[in-house]
């Protein structure tokens, strides 16, 4: 089967890299994964995805923001849709996400993530990007 696309995964869960990667492998796409928000960028610089999933807590707890701030700024990984995934938001930790300001992030899912929404968000970004339509 031909790759549908490349999707970099960057989470510090090892559980949830594993489960991301069986949904994603089984409908076709190429997955990448990252646990640190460092080495996602240099994996995204060297061999660009399709898309990024992009959790918001790693190192520190809004690591997953500053990494989408510096795709935003980066020419060439710019155009790289991000989908920020998190439990963050049923945590103590929800109060410190920035709800003024602008995020370049195309889509947000929370942890757990549902396998077909996911396959269904991936799809439509992937299709923005490539400018092609949903089959009916």
């Amino acid at each position: 089967m031909s790759s549908v696309g490349k999707v970099l995964v960057v989470d510090d869960d090892l559980d949830f890299i594993e489960y991301t990667r069986i949904v994603l492998e089984s409908h076709g796409y190429q997955v990448q994964t990252a646990t640190s928000t460092e080495t996602a960028l240099q994996m995204m610089r060297r061999d660009k995805p399709d898309v990024v999933l992009l959790d918001v807590m790693m190192s520190y707890v809004l690591d997953g923001l500053h990494v989408t701030r510096q795709m935003h700024d980066d020419p060439q990984l710019k155009d790289v849709p991000v989908i920020m995934i998190s439990a963050i938001f049923s945590r103590d930790e929800a109060g410190l996400f920035p709800t003024d300001e602008y995020l370049p992030v195309d889509a947000f899912m929370t942890k757990p993530v549902d396998p077909a929404d996911l396959l269904k968000q991936v799809d439509r970004l992937i299709r923005q990007r490539n400018g092609t339509q949903p089959q009916a």
